[in-house]
């Protein structure tokens, strides 16, 4: 779970506590009590340090988002253009090969604590898309994108755009549930392209 949820998640169970019968006088806590109590509760272990805890500007102003309070044009457009910025493209081509792509998108190791930080991680793409139709299992936070460059096209327009939205998907939709896995060193620049494939290469099940 990222910060920017788990930050709804005890803000949301610290409003509903305080809605309940008490002799005390209720309080609601401010973000930075709630990031102090996250912070109390977390120990640094390996690689997964404390650090993980700090928010950057766009995680603030979308941790900040509720149910009551949408999340206002202006601000979108803002957390859109400064995430565009951070945007980083390769030289030639970035089609890499499916089927490293299909392997990254099976798995979700990598960043852990218990992970070898020497190892490649993956993208765990099936924990929120579906894919290849051989997949039975995959989740439905996210679009499928099933035959996605079939009925896209392979064209290095939308090569770029694949690529650009694997990197920083914040720099198409403010707040997206995708992680920014290029901006923040998830998956490597060669990790991304093989992803690429994976949607864009005609021979990729995907697109079968």
């Amino acid at each position: 779970m990222n910060i920017r949820r788990l930050t709804i998640l005890v803000l949301t169970v610290a409003a509903g506590c305080s809605t309940m019968p008490s002799q005390e006088t209720t309080h609601t806590p401010s973000h930075a009590e709630v990031a102090a109590l996250l912070k109390s509760s977390f120990k640094a272990k390996g690689q997964a340090g404390l650090d993980r805890l700090d928010q950057d500007e766009m995680q603030r102003l979308c941790s900040e988002v509720r149910a009551d309070k949408p999340l206002a044009p202006d601000v979108a457009e803002k957390i859109v253009k400064a995430q565009a910025a951070t945007l980083r493209y390769p030289p030639g081509s970035l089609l890499g090969d499916w089927k490293s792509g299909e392997k990254i998108a099976q798995t979700g190791v990598g960043m852990q604590y218990s992970d070898d930080p020497t190892h490649p991680s993956g993208g765990n793409c099936y924990a929120c898309h579906q894919l290849a139709p051989h997949e039975m299992s995959y989740g439905t936070i996210g679009p499928s994108l099933y035959k996605f460059g079939a009925l896209r096209g392979y064209t290095p327009e939308m090569q770029k755009y694949v690529y650009g939205k694997v990197y920083n998907p914040d720099a198409f939709s403010a707040c997206s549930n995708m992680p920014r896995f290029g901006h923040m060193g998830i998956l490597t620049e060669q990790q991304i392209k093989d992803v690429v494939a994976l949607l864009m290469d005609p021979s990729s099940p995907v697109n079968k």
